[in-house]
């Protein structure tokens, strides 16, 4: 009865000490995801407005600009999958590589060979384990993204989209992240990147509502031009932004689905070890009252 309440005693402090780390992490979860959605609130209204800028150039004029036209073959795409640098959030960075496998499987069975750019350490892991070779990575800001890792990749992105397929350029680039929708929801999100599928800002007018005739300003080529890198790497910061809010919330779930479980082992286990260390009690009077009781007859 001893050795069993002894290892009781044990787990019990083990669970207790497993829910102080899960709570300051579900505490700390809970102080940055505030921040984490501020920054994405402010880059909802750029990045739309970069995306109706482009709609109206690309709508209202008549060229065609390498970013924007659709290839008539595509024999290569790029697929850019944002994930976690830690763990510990759930189903978070899972879910983002299950879509990336959905998605390769449904370029593959197009002819199309697929190419990987991974953000995030949990991608990175996910596809050395797996021995699959990836372009480049970035890693270290997952949860903080800054403007400069966005350039970074969209940089990267559009001078792999600007080359040749024979030189090993890229016809088609997507990219899969976990779109933010509250804090108990975070889709996994797929968006094809280039080419631009412009449809925001085009819709029909309505009755009393009449688009402005653009007057482009030195050219409608040379303003796209401008945009367009503009616009790829608003979306892929506000991408980022998404994914971190995400990562802040789904850790702040996990975590305190984990705390809660902890203070049910704590529970199961005090009741365990307090039916152990009364089952001792009884067995400690039973002895000592047979001993009298032995003595006495004696």
């Amino acid at each position: 009865m001893g050795a069993q309440l002894r290892v009781y005693r044990q787990k019990i402090r083990s669970a207790q000490t497993m829910k102080k780390v899960t709570r300051a992490m579900e505490l700390v979860s809970t102080s940055r995801i505030a921040k984490a959605r501020a920054r994405m609130a402010e880059s909802n209204p750029y990045a739309r407005a970069v995306t109706q800028a482009v709609s109206a150039v690309a709508t209202h004029s008549d060229i065609d600009h390498i970013l924007t036209t659709e290839r008539e073959q595509v024999r290569r795409a790029a697929v850019v999958v944002f994930t976690s640098d830690r763990g510990l959030n759930g189903a978070f960075s899972a879910s983002a590589l299950k879509e990336a496998e959905q998605l390769t499987e449904l370029l593959r069975s197009q002819g199309k060979q697929v190419e990987y750019y991974l953000v995030g350490r949990k991608a990175q892991g996910y596809f050395a384990f797996r021995q699959r070779p990836s372009v480049r990575q970035w890693s270290g800001s997952t949860d903080r993204p800054t403007f400069e890792t966005a350039q970074e990749i969209g940089e990267e992105l559009v001078g792999r989209f600007s080359t040749p397929y024979e030189d090993g350029g890229v016809e088609e680039i997507h990219i899969i992240y976990n779109r933010f929708v509250s804090m108990v929801t975070q889709e996994p999100t797929v968006v094809r990147l280039l080419p631009l599928e412009v449809v925001e800002g085009v819709d029909e007018p309505g009755d009393h509502e009449l688009f402005p005739l653009y007057d482009f300003e030195p050219d409608a080529d040379s303003v796209l031009h401008a945009l367009l890198p503009v616009y790829i790497e608003a979306r892929l910061f506000n991408a980022m932004l998404h994914s971190a809010a995400s990562e802040h919330a789904a850790r702040q779930r996990a975590m305190k689905s984990a705390t809660d479980n902890a203070d049910k082992l704590v529970n199961d286990y005090t009741r365990l070890a307090n039916n152990a260390r009364q089952a001792e009690i009884t067995q400690q009077i039973s002895e000592i009252v047979g001993g009298a009781d032995a003595l006495a007859a004696s």
